[in-house]
């Protein structure tokens, strides 16, 4: 069967293939070395035949004269104790015999030249060497066109702990290359942990293909692997061909086997088919179509299970995504998405983050853009996939289409910046009961941005309108509202900078920063609700000129938002050790205007929003955020992260999130060498506000000198209604080679903040 390593983008090669491309690249300088259409040129000829029986005891050497640097590379030179020109034609080279071409080197003890086939011929040991490969071996034939016999070849590529053996490698003039009974490991000297065996593979460099028989993979002295036939590519081109098979378990599905195949259609195209059985559902296809173009990229996975065994129904997933850059100005964006069922995400989701998915977006976005002007044309839609959970009225508006168009002119006259932000939008939506209808918003603006040294001030005036055309308004109700309201904001701040340090290497600074907002109340609730939703409090949130997401609402405001910011930072570098932001709105008037079902109470000043980000200490680190309201005297929302990282592959991480009446979750993790060649694993989140786990594993990992085993063991909440799923992830990491099982490596990389497999342990 034909196996291949599947590419990361259609245009890259692969990196690694069952039979690996380094033996094969360095087999292939081997072979089209000394003998690649070299020997030594009849004028050297000549001057041997004048050494005939005049041998001296001494080295005799001779090189010829090379008319360029390309003549040098391919003329050959020799070393020989002793020569020795018999009436046949051929010359024997005696005692220690060097032969060079170029880089590369063939050792041995005695050997002879024949000048009637233009050859040389080793019947003893000898040892090869060039920049890529090193080998020995009992014999070797090299002739003047290209062709090579190497007889019991032990070879070892330099740079990459990787070494082996073939009974005979046969190189022919045509860029044919057969090697017999072949062995292939990563593992040191007197080490076989792994071995890959093959009865024989053949290379064709012209076609670009190898073929393999009778291969097989020996690990600890076990077969795990075995094919009676195999095709693979040659060089940097990709083949079709079986990827190497993946296994799991989980209390959910049963056991699982998979087994890629890939497909390499075009240069720019390509696709992997994996079929996958389950044991408590049956049988599963999954397919990735990818595709690259003179405009873009993009691929198509469609994943069908035709009878799912436990619900006797088909089910499937569709994904697709599609960017194209049709000039350096004008692109379009397509993503789409669609399940079958709600419980897709939770059978074959990747934890308990499954159960929180309850839209898939399909959208697509067409993007113009100038010096000065941003436009796009934009149209989406949602599928529900908490169909049962989610009341048909709360569900999203279709967007079919939105324009929108923004503008900017800075440095006019007086020093004046010109904004001009537009929107015309069409929403509709299957509930006759929910509002469908046009929305046009424009928000025309001027500022003054003044800067100086350590000081920076921006007064701003805009004016925003916004009106509606309503379907099927009944009366008395208005089905064309309106709003027109003005905006005025006037937002500065400072930086004061000192140096601070004994050697005065840390350069410490403080950033006040204030920003006066005035918008006049205008009664808002005779306009529709689209898609506008209150949003976060954050120090972001803090200086923007509305309180709500989108245009159906624009809050009133008379109010002073205060920030301070003091960092910490490497004077030479910039590199930031601390920072520490604490911001507030203070209200001159109570907002009025709301969402519906919105209650607003009548502070006299917003929550208080705080940051910290510390990186004080060469390998702690600590972020913190909270959000405080000083009237309730109580954190209304927080999170707290800290990390001690002394390697890439030793991490420990403690984190905590709060959201009153939501969430409150401790997580912890680590990733850690607890032995000689061990590491450890583990993590656990826990939810305070339900007294439950939500997820948690533990694993190991056995570290060989040429390979790895990871074993990892989790169980967390797989759906919305609490009940859990227990899966076993198994990894044999074969170096050089390839990975045998489940991608444990990724997944630990995802759920262990900061963890790397790429570090190298010491």
């Amino acid at each position: 069967m034909p196996v291949s390593q599947r590419p990361s983008c259609a245009r890259t090669a692969p990196g690694r293939v069952p039979i690996v491309r380094a033996i094969l690249a360095a087999l292939l300088t081997l072979a089209g070395g000394i003998a690649a259409g070299d020997c030594p040129d009849r004028n050297v000829l000549h001057d041997i035949r004048l050494l005939r029986g005049q041998a001296p005891a001494s080295t005799d050497r001779h090189t010829p004269e090379a008319g360029s640097e390309k003549e040098a590379e391919r003329s050959v030179d020799f070393e020989a104790d002793s020569l020795e020109a018999t009436r046949d034609g051929e010359m024997l080279l005696k005692g220690d015999v060097v032969i060079r071409q170029g880089g590369r080197r063939l050792e041995t003890r005695n050997a002879v030249y024949d000048s009637r086939t233009q050859s040389f011929r080793v019947d003893q040991g000898m040892e090869y060497s060039d920049p890529a490969l090193r080998v020995s071996g009992t014999g070797a034939r090299l002739d003047s066109q290209g062709a090579a016999i190497f007889d019991s070849a032990q070879f070892e590529l330099r740079g990459q702990s990787a070494r082996g053996s073939a009974a005979r490698i046969r190189a022919s003039t045509g860029g044919e290359l057969q090697l017999d009974d072949v062995r292939y490991t990563t593992c040191p000297i007197g080490n076989e942990d792994w071995v890959l065996r093959a009865a024989d593979i053949d290379i064709d460099q012209n076609a670009g293909v190898g073929v393999g028989r009778g291969v097989r993979l020996d690990f600890k002295g076990l077969p795990i692997f075995y094919t009676p036939f195999i095709s693979f590519p040659v060089g940097d081109e990709r083949k079709s061909g079986f990827l190497f098979p993946s296994f799991g378990t989980s209390s959910r599905n049963g056991y699982s086997l998979s087994v890629p195949w890939y497909w390499n259609i075009a240069p720019n195209y390509d696709a992997t088919f994996t079929p996958t059985w389950y044991s408590r559902r049956g049988a599963r296809l999954d397919s990735e179509f990818r595709f690259l173009n003179a405009l873009g990229q993009g691929s198509l996975q469609a994943n069908i299970l035709p009878h799912d065994q436990r619900t006797g129904v088909q089910r499937s997933q569709l994904i697709f995504s599609d960017r194209s850059d049709f000039t350096g100005r004008l692109r379009l964006d397509i993503n789409a998405a669609n399940v079958s069922d709600s419980q897709w995400f939770e059978d074959f989701g990747l934890g308990p983050e499954g159960t929180s998915i309850s839209y898939l977006d399909r959208s697509a976005k067409l993007t113009w853009m100038s010096d000065r002007w941003l436009a796009s044309l934009y149209a989406q839609n949602f599928q529900t996939v908490d169909s049962a959970g989610i009341d048909p009225l709360d569900r999203p508006h279709t967007l079919l289409p939105q324009l929108t168009l923004h503008g900017s002119y800075p440095d006019q006259a007086f020093g004046l910046t010109l904004d001009l932000d537009m929107e015309l939008a069409n929403f509709r939506h299957n509930v006759a009961a929910v509002d469908s209808g046009w929305r046009i918003d424009m928000a025309p603006g001027l500022r003054m941005p003044l800067r100086g040294a350590g000081v920076y001030l921006e007064p701003a005036a805009s004016w925003r309108y916004t009106a509606y055309r309503i379907d099927d308004v009944e009366t008395p109700r208005d089905d064309s509202p309106y709003r027109s309201t003005p905006l005025f904001s006037l937002d500065g701040g400072l930086v004061f900078e000192r140096l601070s340090g004994s050697r005065q290497q840390r350069l410490h600074t403080i950033e006040p920063r204030f920003m006066y907002l005035y918008v006049p109340y205008r009664n808002q609730d005779a306009l529709p609700v689209f898609d506008t939703d209150i949003a976060d409090l954050n120090l972001v949130q803090l200086f923007r000129t509305n309180r709500y997401v989108s245009a159906d609402r624009l809050s009133d405001a008379n109010q002073l938002s205060v920030g301070f910011t003091s960092r910490l930072l490497d004077a030479a570098t910039g590199q930031q050790f601390l920072s520490a932001t604490i911001g507030q709105a203070y209200y001159f008037s109570r907002p009025r205007v709301m969402l519906p079902g919105e209650v607003l109470d009548s502070p006299e000043s917003s929550d208080i929003v705080a940051q910290l980000d510390l990186r004080a200490y060469q390998n702690w680190s600590i972020n913190m955020g909270v959000q405080w309201d000083p009237g309730e005297i109580r954190a209304e929302k927080g999170d707290l992260r800290v990390q001690y990282q002394p390697a890439r592959d030793r991490v420990a991480n403690l984190g905590y999130r709060f959201r009153r009446n939501h969430i409150e979750q401790v997580d912890g993790s680590f990733g850690w060498p607890i032995a000689k060649d061990w590491n450890a694993y583990a993590r656990i989140v826990y939810s305070l506000e339900d007294e439950m786990i939500l997820d948690q594993f533990a694993g190991l990992e056995y570290r060989s000198c040429c390979w790895r085993l990871r074993f990892v063991a989790r169980r967390y909440v797989s759906d919305r209604t609490g009940n859990r799923d227990t899966s076993i992830l198994l990894q044999l990491e074969l170096n050089g080679l390839s990975n045998v099982g489940v991608g444990a490596d990724a997944f630990l990389e995802r759920s262990i903040r900061g963890y790397s497999f790429d570090a190298e342990q010491p």
